[in-house]
């Protein structure tokens, strides 16, 4: 297989991120991780490109190696990948996303791979819609793999900040098996015993940063000290005022408010005069909408007299159809869901989720043994 492997990117007919490639379960021999899938990549690669010779650029993350090595069928594929990283055969970095799609748009050398890249789409925005530059391996007749092309499809704001937020908490070791959420670590405040850190001090305002897990121990990135439990986050929510598209103004609510929203809702509310044009203005009511905030948990109740319309963005198929919301009805407000006062004039449930709303969330969607656990060791 190593004669289809190259160091030099621009003799390559495929680049390939290696560490879905390993890890793709449907492919191959049994078992978690396995060289033996990239055997039949290489095939599948060279048939397509009616090249015998057909030459593959690989990528990986360092974790494939460093972090799995129990995880291989054949304790010898270790070997091999150290000694494919020592001759460059193989580049390893932290993170092996950003430098694939640096390549794949500077090259546009396809990229075999099964990751739809939701959490770059904002820095590589070649990746919206892209349905000729990347190539997934599918299982063919008698054990074999076949290419075929990958839609990258169109992922919206809370898909995007969703994926972000699954890649920052991977990075932390707050993603379990199964990728269920450390909850019970989210939903906490943590202190540093360094009375100097500036990354987790509540008491300077750097109550967002979230830890990292050593050990199953939520532990200083600064200092690494085990951090001590300051009690519980304050829930928030942000929500983003839309004009024709463009976001005008971010508001974050607290915990435990109600807030009115509108052209003039007095005090305490947030007006909407002087942020939105004259014309538009009039058709939204002195008091348009109102939002409740319990537990992180956001509550909507329209109060106009114009007529609210609601729809949610977050679908697997793109942005849902706009509904008349009733007056005096109320429903649950999440990310990526989208309230139109006026023509053009949106309220959005920012996709970005706070800590606490996070965790809720995810909880909502984890088998409650998964969810409850106490903090324990990951790996």
């Amino acid at each position: 297989m190593e004669k289809h492997l190259t160091a030099d990117f621009e003799e390559a007919c495929f680049l390939v991120d290696l560490s879905p490639v390993v890890r793709r379960r449907d492919i191959g021999e049994p078992g978690l991780r396995s060289l033996r899938r990239l055997t039949l990549v290489v095939d599948a690669a060279a048939e397509l490109a009616r090249d015998p010779d057909v030459k593959l650029f690989l990528v990986a993350d360092r974790s494939l190696r460093a972090g799995g090595r129990d995880e291989f069928n054949d304790p010898a594929d270790v070997r091999v990948l150290r000694d494919w990283v020592r001759r460059g055969l193989v580049e390893e970095l932290e993170d092996a996303d950003g430098r694939v799609l640096e390549l794949c748009e500077m090259t546009g050398i396809p990229v075999i791979t099964y990751d739809y890249y939701r959490d770059a789409r904002v820095e590589f925005p070649f990746l919206q819609g892209n349905t000729d530059d990347f190539l997934q391996p599918v299982p063919g007749p008698d054990g074999t793999v076949r290419l075929t092309p990958l839609d990258m499809g169109v992922a919206s704001d809370a898909q995007i900040s969703r994926k972000s937020e699954e890649t920052v908490l991977k990075k932390q070791g707050l993603l379990g098996p199964r990728h269920a959420p450390r909850s019970e670590v989210v939903r906490r405040n943590w202190r540093c015993p360094d009375r100097r850190c500036t990354l987790y001090n509540t008491r300077k305002g750097s109550s967002m940063m979230l830890p990292r897990m050593r050990g199953g121990v939520p532990t200083c990135d600064l200092h690494s000290l085990a951090l001590v439990d300051d009690g519980p986050r304050t829930a928030t929510a942000q929500v983003k005022l839309v004009l024709d598209g463009a976001c005008l103004a971010r508001f974050t609510l607290e915990d435990g408010s109600t807030v009115r929203i509108g052209r003039r809702p007095g005090p305490g509310g947030i007006a909407l005069h002087g942020l939105v044009p004259d014309e538009r203005a009039v058709g939204i009511s002195r008091a348009h909408v109102e939002l409740r905030v319990t537990g992180g948990v956001v509550h909507v109740e329209d109060l106009s007299s114009y007529g609210t319309r609601w729809r949610a963005t977050a679908g697997k198929a793109g942005p849902g159809l706009w509904q008349d919301v009733a007056k005096g009805s109320r429903r649950e407000f999440r990310g990526g869901d989208e309230l139109e006062l006026t023509e053009g004039v949106v309220l959005a449930r920012s996709g970005r989720r706070f800590p606490t709303e996070l965790a809720q969330d995810w909880q909502r969607r984890t088998p409650p043994e998964e969810a409850s656990g106490a903090v324990t060791r990951m790996y």
